[in-house]
């Protein structure tokens, strides 16, 4: 039985700062029409399932005689069902493999698509023809896994150039200026606004959300994610003070052996982030956006930038004893 809950909204909207925006990706256009197109028919999937073709039942297509059997389709001929529906319902894929999937009770066929570039779909040649994005559909079943082990999770990707979720969500994270080696990537979902999310993991350093904005992408360090109530699934805090530190080589905080940061805000003078320095004392750091140091505060001093410092225990002063009245 072919099933296919498409991604669904995330809930929670939260500020996502410091973006970076890159060029946009060639598919990005369509990207966020097939996504919308995919939630409106999320419902009308589950009524008109595909049905494989394996026959004896009722309500399913029956296989014909084996002397009337018409002959199979040929991979070219997939390939170019597939790619007729893909441009009819507008997807930029130039398709390379397509398997056929089988078709509904009103006869529209279904295919799995692989394409040169980018994410594979899952496409169904309805009236208006349906494009399911594979890597939007393998997030929306992590999160339905994640919520129900046993969970139904309907029709999934399964050419192995579809299934590899890092290959194509490191072009998206490339796109949007993300300066790491991905190693772990997945769909998380939309924003408020509708956009895409995704969440890139990346080797020995903090990870990042990025979100596909109508005008190209904005990248969100995990660090600052967290700040917003959200989770990162990839990121370590080990990860997270290898990144901080990194940013402080050369600079007059360099010798502050990180070991737990935080980010604090940021305004028209740069953005601000806590380091707790081994056992010695903790600074506030400011960097501009490129994250270049322009300013440290020690925390002794620092008790006016953000409410102070957090990660380190500040003593009071000491107090000062008036002077004694001179006498007469």
């Amino acid at each position: 039985m072919f099933k296919s809950p498409l991604i669904a909204a995330l809930g929670a909207v939260f500020a996502l700062s410091t973006a970076v925006v890159a060029p946009a990706h060639a598919q990005d256009q369509q990207q966020n029409q097939q996504q919308d197109a995919s939630d409106a028919t999320r419902d009308g999937l589950r009524d008109r399932q595909v049905q494989p073709e394996i026959g004896g039942r009722t309500g399913r297509v029956q296989r014909p005689n084996r002397n009337s059997r018409p002959a199979e389709p040929t991979p070219e001929e997939n390939i170019q069902a597939a790619q007729a529906i893909a441009t009819s319902a507008s997807v930029a894929c130039q398709v390379s493999q397509a398997n056929f999937l089988g078709q509904t009770a009103e006869g529209a066929k279904s295919y799995e698509a692989a394409c040169a570039t980018g994410p594979g779909y899952i496409l169904i040649s309805t009236t208006p023809p349906m494009a399911v994005d594979c890597v939007l559909l393998a997030g929306q079943a992590e999160v339905d896994r994640a919520r129900d082990p046993a969970a139904d999770v309907g029709t999934q990707c399964v050419i192995p150039q579809n299934t590899d979720v890092v290959r194509v969500i490191s072009a998206y994270a490339t796109e949007a200026g993300v300066p790491c080696a991905v190693d772990q990537a997945a769909s998380i979902g939309k924003s408020g606004a509708g956009n895409l999310i995704y969440e890139v993991g990346c080797n020995g350093l903090d990870g990042y959300w990025i979100e596909k904005l109508p005008t190209g992408w904005k990248a969100t360090e995990c660090a600052i994610v967290t700040t917003e109530s959200a989770t990162c699934r990839f990121s370590t805090v080990a990860e997270q003070v290898a990144t901080f530190k990194s940013r402080l080589v050369g600079s007059e905080a360099a010798a502050c052996d990180v070991t737990e940061g935080r980010y604090m805000g940021s305004n028209a003078n740069g953005a601000f982030w806590e380091a707790k320095c081994g056992e010695g004392n903790g600074v506030i750091v400011r960097f501009n956006p490129q994250y270049a140091v322009q300013q440290v505060y020690p925390c002794e001093t620092a008790q006016r930038i953000g409410g102070g410092c957090r990660l380190t225990i500040v003593p009071d002063a000491p107090a000062v004893e008036p002077a004694p009245a001179a006498q007469q």
